[in-house]
């Protein structure tokens, strides 16, 4: 039986936090499974500069190429939000190690659990039965395009660029994830103002042409945003760039009521990067109040993508859905109706839908 090689880094701020009850549920799904699953540990971002004076070590990378998933938590630290000259920064390591591992692909689930309707500041009637799948592209666009400073700093640029094979090969994973739900797919861009746009709708609309059974819009960027808002149920699967990605996925936060409880996966052809949405939150970091249930749900997608193990994926996100059913919530997604009493810290809510996971599993066996 294959031993899966499974790396955890915790990253800045509440990543440790989070991510401990992540690889707990990890670990809990090997028990009950009985899979073989093997852990390290490596340093990314703020932690490893200041232990290496490096954001990716080459430590981190040699394990990194070396395992069959990363479990990741949290980048991100105050000094260099405060002081934005500072050349060697946090962020820098996440993007390196996404480029050596060729991770081109993020997969945003923005799923709204019933629970929480009243957890977002968007009226429940507009959210209710929300279920969107993101695909953002992840190696192109302005993050890596040219980049410099001219005119003796005075004028900036960043230069948006696309090839066509990083467009095909993003919009075949999404139109083949359409295929398992709705079979929507709405690809988002400004080709009425960018060049590298109009490339990635001609792309878009040659790719669609395998997959006749899928249908195919395209949406504007400053329209989706307002969409995504006033109607978010016409989503199925959407498919866009890193830039108008990264914000669109931003403000769907919005729809599952609170950043806290969105997980993402990012993925190529080898290893996979399955990391919670939300910060570092330094602000919150060592008090024991984070939510681990992203991190949780990151598990979910990383036991369904990199290893295949849907059964044991929809035990996890079984197991937090009935955790919230039972009442159960962190600080920030309870209202005013939730009971003191539950309202849990970080321990404590990982402790309790590790006890739920593992009722689920043994009334799989029981059933079965």
């Amino acid at each position: 039986m294959k031993q899966y090689q499974i790396l955890v880094i915790g990253g800045d701020g509440i990543g440790n936090e989070v991510t401990a009850w992540g690889k707990r549920v990890l670990e809990e799904i090997g028990s009950l499974y009985e899979h073989p699953f093997a852990f390290d540990t490596a340093l990314l971002g703020h932690a490893a500069i200041e232990a290496t004076g490096s954001p990716l070590p080459e430590e981190t990378l040699r394990k990194a190429h070396g395992s069959d998933a990363i479990l990741f938590g949290a980048i991100g630290h105050p000094k260099y939000d405060n002081d934005p000259s500072l050349k060697v920064r946090p962020e820098q390591g996440l993007l390196g190690l996404r480029k050596a591992l060729g991770l081109y692909t993020n997969i945003r689930p923005i799923k709204l659990f019933d629970e929480l309707l009243n957890a977002s500041s968007i009226k429940p009637e507009i959210l209710k039965g929300a279920d969107i799948l993101f695909f953002r592209e992840l190696t192109g666009d302005v993050y890596f395009g040219e980049k410099a400073r001219k005119d003796e700093g005075k004028t900036a640029y960043d230069v948006m660029i696309y090839s066509k094979y990083e467009v095909e090969r993003i919009a075949h994973k999404a139109f083949q994830a359409a295929r398992r739900r709705r079979k929507i797919v709405h690809s988002v861009d400004k080709a009425n103002v960018l060049e590298s746009s109009r490339l990635w709708r001609e792309t878009v609309n040659e790719v669609a042409m395998q997959y006749p059974d899928v249908e195919l819009h395209h949406q504007f960027i400053d329209s989706a945003a307002m969409l995504l808002i006033k109607n978010p149920r016409m989503f199925d699967v959407i498919l866009t760039g890193n830039l108008f990605g990264d914000i669109l996925t931003d403000e769907a936060s919005q729809i599952a009521g609170s950043m806290g409880m969105l997980a993402s996966a990012s993925i190529g052809d080898s290893t996979g990067f399955y990391e919670p949405i939300h910060g570092s939150a330094p602000d919150i970091a060592g008090k024991g109040i984070a939510n681990p249930l992203a991190s949780i749900l990151s598990v979910a997608l990383l036991l369904e993508y990199s290893f295949g193990m849907k059964k044991e994926a929809e035990s996890v996100v079984e197991a937090v859905e009935k955790t919230l059913k039972e009442g159960y919530r962190t600080i920030d997604i309870a209202d005013n109706n939730t009971p003191k009493e539950k309202i849990l810290g970080t321990k404590a809510m990982g402790e309790q839908v590790i006890k739920i996971l593992q009722k689920i599993v043994v009334n799989e066996v029981v059933e079965a």
